[in-house]
Formats: C-alpha cells, sequence, structure tokens
C-alpha cells in the first residue's frame, strides 16, 4: 500500500483502516486454540477500566531499500493508564533480558509511579517517541505543575522499543512526533486492531509475521474480581521453537521460509518482546513488580527463552488507588497481601500466552525493504496441526 507523502491525509487515511478493521480480524480463539483462564468481554488490555491504546501504522513504498525514502513499515503505540487524565499509577518494571530499551523506568523503579503513557516504536525512533510525550503532555496540560506555578514540569517518559530492521527503513527515521501525537489523541478503550500495526508493523514473531497482540483475564481474589490485562509488541524468537498449546507448530508445520536479504549469517534468535501488563487488582509497586517477573512463564509457553539477541522488557501498572500520587497531602492506599497473588501471576502469564499467539495469528505476510518477506502463520495449517494433536477446541 502506498500512502501521500502528506501526512495529515496519510495519518487519516491510517486511523480510519483502523477503526473500521478493528473487530474484523481472526483472533486465536477463533481458530480453535484452546487457552487456559477466563478472558475478558473484549480479551483485551482495555478490558481493565480507564486504559486506552492508540496506534499509528505507517506503510509506504516497495522494493530496493533506499535509506531516507524507504520502504517503510513501522510505527507507534501508546498506553494510557487512565486515558486522558493525568493522574500517576503504581507501577513497577522488570527486565528479563536487557538487549533492548524502556526509557523512564529508573523513575518508576526509583518512585514507584508510572506519571504518564507507555510508548512502544521501533528500535531508532526512541528519541524522538520519548521528546514528542513531553510535547505532548505540555501542550494538553497533562501534568501537575510544580511549587504552585502554572506550567512549570518535568517528565521522563516511558518509551520502549523492538527492531524492524527485516521490513523497515529503520535508518531512515521515518517516526516523526506527529505520529506520537496521533497515537496518544486517537487512543481509546475499546477493540484493538492486532498483527502488523502501531509500534508492531515491521516486527516478526517465531518466525512468521508478528508485532501487536493483546489479551484479558479476570480472576477471583477473597471474593473480589478483578482484571488482568497484557498488551505485547512481539518480535522475537525462532520458527522452530514455536509452540501452540503445547504442540510444535514451529517444528511440524509446513510453510516456505522467510525472504531475507539481510548479510550471508544466519540471524539466530534476535530481536525482542515488549509486554505491558495492566490490572484494576490494589497493588503496590513492589507487588507490580512481582507481578511483571511473571511475564516471562507466559513466553515460555510459547517457545521463548530469553536469547541473548533479545530485549526482553516488561512493565506492569495498577489503576486502583486514585490521586495516590498527590503530593500536597497523605492518602490511604487500598492494597491486598502478598499470599493472595497467586491468582494474579496466573493470570499475567496466560494473558501474556494468548496476547502472543493473538500477535501471530493476526500477523499477514508482508513485504518490506528488499523485497524481504515475512509470511503470516497460515491459520488452516496450524488448525490441521491442533486436530492432529488432539488440541482442537470446537467454536
Amino acid at each position: 500500500m502506498t500512502l501521500i507523502k502528506n501526512w495529515i491525509p496519510r495519518l487519516v487515511f491510517l486511523f480510519l483502516v483502523q477503526f473500521t478493521c478493528a473487530q474484523e480480524d481472526v483472533r486465536a480463539r477463533n481458530l480453535g486454540i484452546p487457552f487456559e483462564g477466563e478472558p475478558g468481554k473484549l480479551n483485551a488490555v482495555t478490558d481493565v477500566s480507564g486504559v486506552e491504546v492508540g496506534l499509528t501504522t505507517i506503510i509506504e513504498g516497495k522494493g530496493t531499500l533506499k535509506t531516507g525514502e524507504g520502504p517503510i513499515r513501522t510505527g507507534v503505540t501508546a498506553i494510557l493508564p487512565r486515558g486522558k487524565k493525568y493522574d500517576p499509577v503504581f507501577a513497577g518494571w522488570y527486565s528479563f533480558n536487557g538487549n533492548g530499551e524502556m526509557t523512564g523506568t529508573t523513575w518508576v523503579e526509583e518512585s514507584g509511579f508510572l506519571e504518564g503513557p507507555i510508548m512502544i516504536t521501533n528500535t531508532h525512533s526512541v528519541g524522538i517517541v520519548r521528546d514528542a510525550v513531553i510535547e505532548w503532555q505540555y501542550q494538553n496540560k497533562f501534568f501537575k505543575p510544580l511549587n504552585g506555578t502554572t506550567d512549570v514540569f518535568w517528565a521522563l517518559p516511558v518509551v520502549a522499543e523492538t527492531y524492524d530492521g527485516l521490513l523497515n527503513d529503520i535508518n531512515g527515521f521515518h517516526v516523526k512526533k506527529e505520529h506520537a501525537f496521533q497515537a496518544l489523541q486517537n487512543a481509546s478503550g475499546g477493540s484493538i486492531k492486532e498483527g502488523g500495526v502501531g509500534g508492531g508493523t515491521g516486527m516478526v514473531c517465531h518466525g512468521f509475521k508478528g508485532g501487536t497482540g493483546t489479551s484479558s483475564r479476570i480472576v477471583g481474589v477473597d471474593g473480589k474480581k478483578y482484571t488482568v490485562g497484557v498488551l505485547v509488541q512481539a518480535n522475537y524468537g525462532v520458527r522452530r521453537d514455536l509452540t501452540v498449546a503445547g504442540v510444535p507448530v514451529g517444528q511440524e508445520i509446513d510453510v516456505p521460509n522467510n525472504k531475507i536479504r539481510l548479510g550471508s549469517q544466519p540471524l539466530g534468535d534476535t530481536g525482542s518482546i515488549i509486554v505491558v501488563v495492566a490490572t484494576d487488582a490494589p497493588l503496590m509497586p513492589h507487588q507490580l513488580k512481582r507481578l511483571a517477573r511473571r511475564v516471562p512463564v507466559g513466553i515460555g509457553r510459547v517457545g521463548g527463552y530469553g536469547g541473548n539477541g533479545s530485549g526482553d522488557i516488561f512493565i506492569a501498572f495498577s489503576t486502583a488507588n486514585e490521586d495516590a500520587a498527590n503530593r500536597s497531602e497523605g492518602k490511604i492506599i487500598n492494597t491486598i497481601p502478598n499470599d493472595w497473588m497467586s491468582p494474579l501471576f496466573k493470570a499475567t502469564a496466560q494473558a501474556t500466552e494468548e496476547a502472543i499467539i493473538n500477535a501471530i495469528v493476526a500477523g499477514k505476510t508482508m513485504e518490506g525493504i528488499n523485497d524481504n518477506i515475512i509470511y503470516g502463520l497460515p491459520h488452516d495449517k496450524l488448525i490441521e496441526l491442533l486436530k492432529r494433536y488432539n488440541r482442537y477446541k470446537v467454536q
């Protein structure tokens, strides 16, 4: 798809495409993949009340790579814990393997709060997206001024990345601040488009087209119902390790190899995965870090193991305890005992697993730079394998 050069109509067009397609794509459960746990209404991170997600997708050009011109296969994802309302949330983060980046996490660790949106893009666009968030926050008064002033503030935005250089002109720096603005402004609740969209546009997961995926779980804790939602940007792993519902799909599936021109050496297990965990359970920062530490359980179920070349970085936040970051008065904080957290741990692992598979199932074959082709996972062959291993669940 070739888009016109003027970025304003291009972004409007992309937004309309994303809005109209949000509920048309096939998801993993539609293919008969059995998953454990009870999903929320949308089976998405937006099942956590107040959470909003915005996507900007940039797809332009084809053929030989011309740095600075294209082809372009990239984008930006925005996750706003309380929508457009400024009210910092308790948060914790964890790095399973650190060959990647998530800015702002030293202050999350120190303060225990996430004070703005979470953004995800490609590796070489972290800087401009970070700067754009600060400008957006300032323009939209998405902050509480310091020392009784009207406009003095500082921000350390959380921006994460995965590498899309197999399909995208990553050194052409095609992500601009306008793309970050669009993702933030158009963020909303409701269904989320998956696969090659937003920051996940040019991503590859376990040798198939990957990208953005989401899922959720409803769990009971001491007689109360809580929601755990997950959003992933999946760009890690090799095909032979892909496991779906216990089926060794990567080893068994009969599909053509991707067409990639990127040097003569095999790529191995490179790439990354960013995972955002949201919950309405009243958790403290140290408990949210514990939640983030359970993400690798879900990744492992799909066949990931934190390879040396993979940046596997996760952040978790809670939308409970509104106004907890009030700087002028003390607050009484609600929380739950550590002894009650096991159902939330399991929900995190389950939702992570399904979100990754949703990203792969939604991934459609994409051609990028130098006519590189990453194939989507063929649904018919996947269903055939599920039935052969007696893992197909009748819908």
